[in-house]
């Protein structure tokens, strides 16, 4: 329990946070969002440790930090897979023209996308999919907001999504591609730990399923991009909304379960 309220602790901040966001502009917003990037990824790699252990966690950084920055610089370097893009220098230091914040928002939503689908899929090529569809559909948000400040642009943003300018199609398959390899190395480095979930998840499902709400509300009513709400509202719905159901579900069928009557002293249960 103590373990778990350090998650907790870590998501309330997180989400006290990414409130302020539209209450900001310019540099204070751009400072705001590099901390609730670490914050995340605080979040994401500590519950990784505190629940599954050291092999866990290293793995999870190995494959979507270390992966995640190598993705990175190999699109900023060549435009594959991503499209041809750079980086504004608002979002702190960098190190092969990649943000050093960039591979940890990789690792931060990767961690709770893959206990998503643990919980919804059977172990498998479907859960590797749903994985990575529950990460790659983020992006619907998270490339039009960050567009929209500044803090990346494309070359070519053509060919682009109906309503969403300025950001190429090519990244959202880009997304996918490195998403699947994330997904499908995360499982047999990681370990059997992460072949199931249980009670120790609870606030990783409820990082992810704040991260939906809070982004098509934020994008519909506070950010003015109704579009990249739309997109995202379906898109990462492919995950969130199964999530809520299933939780929902398991919720009230614990509520239904009859609760053992208390016994009074000196009297035998078995009587």
């Amino acid at each position: 329990m103590t373990r778990q309220r350090v998650s907790w602790a870590l998501l309330t901040v997180l989400v006290l946070a990414q409130i302020c966001y539209p209450l900001t502009s310019g540099d204070t917003r751009a400072r705001l969002t590099v901390a609730t990037v670490v914050l995340g990824y605080l979040l994401a790699v500590g519950h990784a440790l505190l629940s599954r252990g050291p092999r866990t966690a290293a793995a999870l950084v190995a494959v979507a930090t270390g992966g995640g920055f190598a993705i990175e610089a190999l699109g900023v370097a060549t435009g594959f897979p991503f499209g041809s893009y750079d980086y504004s220098g608002e979002l702190g230091p960098k190190l092969a023209g990649v943000p050093l914040i960039i591979p940890l928002a990789w690792t931060w939503m990767a961690w709770p996308a893959w206990l998503a689908a643990a919980r919804l899929v059977p172990p498998g090529l479907g859960r590797t999919a749903l994985a990575a569809l529950g990460l790659a559909t983020w992006d619907l948000f998270l490339d039009p907001q960050m567009v929209a400040e500044g803090y990346w642009i494309w070359r070519d943003a053509t060919p682009a999504l109906p309503g969403l300018p300025g950001v190429p199609v090519s990244n959202y398959l880009g997304w996918l591609l490195f998403a699947v390899l994330l997904m499908g190395a995360l499982r047999p480095l990681a370990g059997p730990a992460v072949a199931v979930t249980d009670s120790r998840d609870a606030p990783m499902f409820a990082l992810y399923l704040w991260t939906y709400f809070s982004s098509v509300l934020a994008h519909a009513v506070f950010l003015d991009l109704p579009a990249s709400a739309l997109w995202g509202a379906v898109g990462m719905s492919v995950a969130a909304v199964p999530l809520a159901v299933t939780l929902g579900r398991a919720g009230r069928h614990d509520g239904d379960r009859p609760q053992p009557r208390p016994q009074r002293p000196g009297v035998d249960a078995t009587a």
